[in-house]
């Protein structure tokens, strides 16, 4: 997911994605260590974007305060 698409989200849809990827990325971990995973990168993509997320996320609460 790229920064621009993140930025057009709201912050409470925004809130509740970061949440449905940290439980898909959970389920990932918890696959791959029973039987590995065909594309094992899927795993550091999806933390990536999760951290691209809160970035945009914090960064989206730091206007609504100024």
């Amino acid at each position: 997911m790229k920064a621009k698409e993140i930025r057009e989200m709201s912050v409470s849809d925004l809130r509740d994605r970061i949440e449905a990827e940290r439980a898909a990325l959970a389920q990932m971990k918890m696959n791959h260590a029973i039987s590995p995973l065909e594309d094992s990168s899927k795993i550091s993509k999806t933390k990536k974007d999760i951290a691209r997320m809160l970035t945009v996320l914090s960064e989206m609460e730091n206007q609504e305060k100024k």
